[in-house]
């Protein structure tokens, strides 16, 4: 859990940065550099004290240490003049664990305010490594400061939406999982988290070679170098000593293609970048369409019995241009989607007001069932204005996850779905398909009531009452 007093350390390294650094992104970067250059010095303390030696801030970067660069002794331009030789420095040496040399590539200070850098690094400073799991906290907090990337299509999904996903497709202890365009790793620590606490309650916590292979069985994609950094930095501070997350541009390189997974999980980019795309031709659908792609790439590495939950931009659901009707034909006909769950078009506010839809894939699921259930969420605990205040008495998601469990159930035991919930509907497959468009919009199937055979006599309103204009 966030405690009051990282969050207010966090937001006050920003509020000392936005002075010389406005965009949020770039002053993540810096907080994140500065955290990791601490936490290797807390980490050589740590060894010391237990009668260790230092293995970080030796020989030629002994001076560097966050310790003497914080003494008291130091001016503030000698300060950082020191802090700007160690960021130059620190991605050079084979003593740093590659992990870290990742982290401070290309790093460096944008500004040349000494004093400004001495007030941010005493904030920092502050922050401790000897408890990971709150700083893991703390920079997930730091996190969703950043929303968007807009010339990319990348939106961070909200951390409610990414649990929502989790809990329904219920990913194993030995499941290999994948994001393969993962930005800040959220999926893939909520993932982490869903099956530690699924051990826990169930009184089967993990062991500890259960835990490696779990860390190792954890991957992600990301083409951007920046989101590749703050998602190491996020699994590391989550107890993934090795994370698996590699600097990767899933549509158009094939290296990673004959890697398959048990579980996937993702909200890949929604446009066409500026230039376009030059997809390989490994694809099965033919599309320009980052969305159409990530989709078609998604079906083709879950294994035979694999599951996946996809964030895709509605117009995947209902389009008509070829790309999309062929894909969502592969969806259905192939037995790879068994429901869709439609989300408010306010869910990315502030940052976007695209209206989006949860795919949900299970290829064992959907091989037995002839049928698809909609989910439609009005509401998911929050307002849908840019403030995204929150509303815990106006939230469908509860219950979605408890139709969707439910419907899960069904389809496992080949018993009746029985429910009088207004948020469903169940479309066979057959009827999706007619015509070909395959259209994954839930009221076009809705079914109006006939009142022609009614018991009672059909009227006009005017003629039983007076309306008032």
């Amino acid at each position: 859990m966030l405690t009051k007093d990282i969050r207010q350390t966090i937001d006050n390294a920003r509020d000392v940065l936005v002075g010389k650094i406005p965009n949020p992104q770039s002053q993540i970067e810096q907080i994140t550099i500065a955290m990791i250059y601490k936490f290797m010095d807390d980490m050589d303390l740590e060894s010391v004290e237990f009668g260790g030696e230092r293995q970080y801030f030796v020989e030629e970067l002994e001076k560097y240490s966050w310790t003497k660069i914080m003494s008291s002794q130091l001016g503030n331009d000698d300060r950082m003049k020191l802090y700007k030789e160690a960021l130059e420095k620190l991605p050079l040496s084979n003593q740093i664990p590659k992990l870290f040399r990742n982290i401070f590539k290309d790093a460096y200070l944008p500004f040349n305010d000494s004093k400004t850098l001495t007030l941010f690094l005493k904030e920092i400073d502050d922050l401790s490594y000897s408890n990971s799991e709150n700083l893991g906290n703390g920079f997930e907090y730091l996190l969703s400061i950043m929303g968007s990337q807009g010339d990319a299509g990348q939106f961070r999904t909200p951390r409610h939406i990414i649990d929502f996903i989790v809990n329904v497709v219920q990913p194993k202890k030995t499941d290999t999982i994948l994001d393969p365009a993962c930005g800040t790793a959220g999926f893939l620590i909520s993932a982490y988290k869903y099956i530690l606490q699924n051990a826990k309650d169930n009184n089967q916590v993990l062991t500890p070679a259960e835990l490696t292979t779990l860390t190792e069985n954890i991957q992600g994609y990301d083409i951007s170098p920046d989101m590749v950094k703050l998602a190491l930095v996020n699994m590391y501070l989550h107890k993934f000593k090795d994370p698996k997350i590699y600097e990767y541009d899933t549509l158009t390189s094939t290296t990673r293609w004959e890697n398959y997974f048990d579980c996937v999980l993702a909200n890949p980019p929604f446009m066409t970048p500026k230039g376009g795309i030059q997809p390989h031709n490994k694809f099965g659908v033919k599309a320009n369409r980052s969305e159409v792609l990530f989709v078609d790439y998604i079906m083709e590495h879950i294994n035979s019995t694999g599951k996946a939950g996809i964030v895709v931009p509605e117009g995947i659901v209902f389009q008509s241009a070829n790309a999309y009707k062929e894909l969502r034909k592969k969806l259905v006909d192939e037995n790879n989607l068994y429901a869709v769950v439609s989300l408010p078009s306010g869910v990315f506010n502030p940052y976007a007001g695209v209206k989006t839809s949860i795919l949900l894939l299970d290829k064992q699921l959907a091989k037995r069932t002839d049928k698809i259930l909609f989910v439609e969420i009005k509401q998911d605990g929050y307002d849908l204005g840019a403030q995204r205040r929150e509303t815990p008495d106006k939230n469908d998601l509860p219950e979605a996850l408890e139709l969707l469990n439910k419907w899960q159930d069904s389809i496992k035991t080949q018993s009746e779905f029985q429910t009088e919930s207004k948020l469903v509907t169940i479309v066979e497959k057959s009827k999706l398909a007619e015509g070909g468009e395959y259209n994954l919009t839930a009221s076009r199937y809705k079914e109006t009531q006939d009142y022609s055979n009614c018991k009672w006599e059909m009227v006009k309103l005017g003629e039983i009452c007076n309306i008032a204009r």
